[in-house]
């Protein structure tokens, strides 16, 4: 049902994907990740490699969105993977995990507690993500 309610707003960023101004692939990394951290991996992967296909590249992978750079491909998975685990809801282990955990009385963080350690500890990685792989 997802992919269904997403087709107008995949219609809307092929029409005007060059217009939210990520070109490069560090952009792409940061825009995909911060949104998969309060959403699907799957669902926001393609909202970005659709906004990556509109805007007009010509090398790079064949898509059937357009031609997509591979650095750029990367960049989309690396984000939407790796900083789905900044919240509990960006991946649904962590959800489990938590509440197993609260099941068996283990105190676990509230959920702006999580991003906190999260913040603490992955954005440094994150960080060091972008200056060695997307820049």
């Amino acid at each position: 049902g997802i992919f269904i309610t997403m087709q107008p707003a995949l219609m809307l960023l092929k029409a005007s994907g060059p217009k939210l101004g990520i070109t490069d692939p560090f952009q792409m990394f940061w825009a995909t990740g911060l949104l998969s951290s309060f959403l699907d991996n799957t669902p926001t992967y393609l909202v970005f490699l659709t906004t990556a296909g509109s805007l007009g590249f010509t090398g790079g992978m064949m898509t059937a969105l357009g031609s997509v750079p591979i650095k750029m491909l990367e960049a989309i998975s690396a984000g939407a993977v790796f900083m789905g685990a900044n919240t509990y809801i960006g991946n649904a282990p962590n959800f489990m995990v938590k509440s197993i955990a609260d099941e068996n009385g283990i105190r676990m963080p509230s959920f702006f507690g999580y991003l906190l350690w999260s913040f603490g500890i992955l954005m440094p990685v994150f960080i060091l993500d972008t200056l060695l792989f997307f820049l």
